[in-house]
């Protein structure tokens, strides 16, 4: 762990989400003498590249109304090309550009993300559940922190992003945000922002007023009944911090200006699990296995 309170801040890949605006504020925190790392997506620089290099994209749809990316072999290629080869660059780019600096990484660099590949994915079709088969997407199963303590401790920000590695050495997608929360939990992280292209966790999917300052999830099942697609993924992985003894998980809005110091104002929703006791800040874990 490092000698500073640690932050993990998670960057949408929706468009609309301001990344500029967030390295910016990462800057000043870390000007601050803050610690944070920063975890990416891109979801929009896949799609976007997908269409240029004619790859089809499909979604998964869980019978619990989960929603995820179909990673056949093709849009595996797609997904390294897009986070390591255009995001993860960019965002590197922008934090040095404000004097700080930062280390991009994928989960598969020292091994710091190990994945267990599904061998198999439930999704509904018509109607139907069905098995797909040729699915190359994983769930985080060990975090390795001697890469991100070691550039943390040094004072750099580690900008990482999937692939993580399965259990052959091969590449395997994983979800970001679950990924920023395994992140979290291993490196005893105080807070976790998952900043996003929504203003918050909303009461109303249609309402984008109806924000919830606060939700409570369950610490087992679906973590909300009436989340679906990203947002029920993003409770998931709050779920899975949380559980992992992060003390505070924020879903807030990556369009606002000063996101980060927003988020860490209240801005957004906390999420909190429904019966847990308060987190034990001197027993971190240094690394997760799930």
């Amino acid at each position: 762990m490092t000698t500073k309170p640690l932050i993990v801040v998670k960057c949408g890949g929706n468009p609309a989400v301001n990344a500029a605006d967030i390295c910016a504020d990462i800057a000043r925190l870390v000007h601050e003498d803050h610690s944070i790392l920063l975890v990416h997506g891109g979801s929009g620089e896949i799609a976007r590249l997908a269409g240029r290099l004619g790859v089809p994209q499909r979604t998964l749809v869980a019978p619990d109304s989960v929603s995820t990316r179909h990673t056949d072999p093709e849009t595996l290629e797609v997904v390294v090309l897009a986070l390591a080869g255009a995001v993860k660059p960019k965002l590197v780019a922008e934090l040095s550009r404000h004097q700080v600096r930062a280390v991009g990484l994928t989960g598969m660099d020292g091994g710091m993300l190990r994945a267990r590949r599904k061998s198999a994915v439930r999704a509904v079709v018509d109607g139907r559940t069905v098995l797909i088969r040729d699915n190359h997407s994983g769930r985080i199963a060990h975090v390795d922190t001697e890469l991100p303590r070691t550039l943390l401790r040094a004072g750099y920000v580690p900008v990482v992003s999937p692939p993580a590695v399965d259990e052959q050495g091969h590449p395997v997608n994983v979800d970001a945000d679950r990924a920023a929360a395994a992140l979290a939990a291993a490196l005893g992280a105080d807070q976790l922002l998952l900043l996003t292209g929504a203003p918050g966790v909303l009461a109303d999917p249609d309402d984008p007023t109806s924000v919830q300052a606060a939700v409570q999830i369950s610490p087992t099942g679906a973590p909300d009944p009436s989340a679906t697609g990203g947002m029920a993924l993003k409770l998931i992985a709050a779920r899975e911090a949380l559980d992992g003894g992060v003390a505070t998980v924020r879903i807030a809005d990556g369009r606002a200006s000063e996101p980060v110091r927003r988020a860490l104002a209240g801005a957004g929703t906390t999420v909190h699990l429904s019966g847990a006791e308060p987190p034990n800040h001197s027993s971190h874990r240094q690394e997760v296995h799930v």
